[in-house]
């Protein structure tokens, strides 16, 4: 049987996190050194994190930064899209644009050395 992957938004994974390991906003937000009324608007998509807050809580919940920090952006891109009325193929031309960046941006680590 096919496994059925359930989407959830930033601030819903969050939350999940952070009710899962049985903890309060006020616990997760000291310890972390936020405030509480910051980290409950992250958890209801109502702020942005930065980026040192995101590596704060892929530490505190001994997740993967780079995963917690992909849920975030691919948020922020499917927002755009949305808010934009675009469709998925403004997502394959961005697809083929980092490939060129990422070549024009290697190129010039090269040149640097």
């Amino acid at each position: 049987m096919e496994k059925v992957k359930i989407y959830k938004n930033f601030g819903e994974h969050l939350r999940t996190l952070r009710e899962t390991a049985g903890l309060t906003l006020r616990e997760v937000a000291s310890t972390i050194n936020v405030d509480s009324s910051l980290l409950a608007k992250i958890e209801r998509n109502q702020r942005t994190p930065t980026r040192q807050l995101i590596r704060n809580l892929a530490s505190f919940f001994k997740i993967d930064e780079k995963e917690l920090l992909t849920e975030f952006l691919s948020d922020q891109i499917a927002y755009k899209i949305i808010d934009e009325e675009g469709d998925l193929n403004i997502l394959k031309v961005a697809e083929e644009k980092v490939s060129y960046l990422k070549t024009l941006h290697n190129g010039n680590d090269h040149d640097k050395k």
